[in-house]
């Protein structure tokens, strides 16, 4: 973690070199404060049609949460994916656990309700880039950044999902094999019985499994569930249009819904919740699109990231920490 932020930070200041930080300073200083809380306004509600989103999964597993509840859990799962390396790789483990621990469910139905929720945000974030960059299309030329973006974003989205599919295919030969070989490995430690430790992570795998099954004979919360994955995007979207008023600029709001879940490809990075990398992908994506200055552009990038990143952070480690002292009580 140390090393990804000082990596983020490096990152941040290639970045403010590049576009001028005494522009965007400027910028920021003079955005319209009533725009920039509209902006933290929207980002809030982002936040909680996703963590009604998890809300219903969790449902779905018959754990149930309460509203309140669960927008803190999600705002923790969340603060987690923003501190640790690798986005969501790095933050779920996390957020399984305080999910565990808050609702009294196994591990593993954590990490499965955490897990589907983001793999269901991936079915909008697919249609809106392909929606909102044929419509932008109607209207401007695409340009090869662009075309470079959404084709990794598209492969990369594709490549997770062949993965899964192929996860999901072979998971009775992940039960049956992975927790012998794992049990091997411990066993040659003197600290670890081999049979033991692979009974246990058979135990958790078949949980798993079992779960994820769970949730997909839900076709009602599924659809509920992808629902309100779309409203969360849509507002994020609508967040980063009014950033960009905050600074003084319109731009379509066509162009932040494809603009967002593409930039956010860059949070696969071994970077905070992919802190700078998002940033930068952002500035590269908005500048040619929106015919707005680079400074301007960094501005309302780092007001949305405000909304987006920082008060999640904030909200997240203290419900968090807050849930965490509660249940060990």
């Amino acid at each position: 973690m140390v090393i990804g932020g000082i990596a983020a930070l490096a990152v941040l200041a290639v970045l403010f070199v590049v576009v001028g930080a005494d522009r965007v300073i400027e910028t920021l200083l003079a955005a319209d404060p009533r725009l920039v809380a509209a902006t933290f306004g929207f980002a809030l509600c982002w936040l909680v049609a996703w963590s009604l989103m998890l809300r219903t999964v969790l449902g779905s597993l018959d754990v149930p949460l309460s509203v309140t509840t669960s927008f803190l859990v999600y705002a923790g799962a969340v603060f987690a994916n923003n501190v640790t390396p690798f986005g969501q790789a790095g933050g779920e483990p996390v957020a399984a656990a305080l999910i565990s621990r808050v609702s009294g469910s196994r591990y593993e139905t954590g990490l499965v309700g955490i897990a589907s929720v983001d793999v269901l945000n991936v079915v909008p974030s697919i249609s809106l880039v392909l929606l909102g960059v044929g419509y932008y299309a109607t209207t401007a030329a695409i340009g090869e950044r662009l075309e470079v973006a959404v084709t990794v974003a598209v492969a990369l989205i594709a490549a997770i999902v062949t993965g899964i599919g192929l996860g999901w295919r072979s998971r009775r030969l992940i039960v049956d094999r992975l927790p012998s070989a794992i049990g091997r490995l411990a066993g040659r430690l003197d600290r670890f019985d081999a049979d033991t430790v692979a009974a246990g992570i058979a135990t958790r795998l078949g949980n798993f499994f079992e779960d994820i099954e769970r949730v997909g004979t839900s076709p009602g919360r599924l659809a509920a569930a992808v629902g309100l994955s779309l409203s969360g995007w849509v507002f994020q979207a609508a967040a980063l249009t009014v950033a960009f008023a905050a600074v003084g600029h319109q731009i379509s709001p066509v162009i932040p819904l494809f603009a967002v879940p593409l930039a956010y490809v860059a949070g696969a990075t071994p970077l905070p919740g992919g802190l700078g990398g998002i940033e930068a992908a952002f500035v590269a994506l908005l500048v040619p699109t929106t015919g707005v200055p680079a400074s301007a552009v960094t501005a309302a990038v780092l007001v949305f990231r405000g909304g987006v990143y920082w008060m999640p952070v904030a909200i997240g480690g203290a419900s968090a920490s807050v849930l965490g002292v509660r249940t060990v009580r």
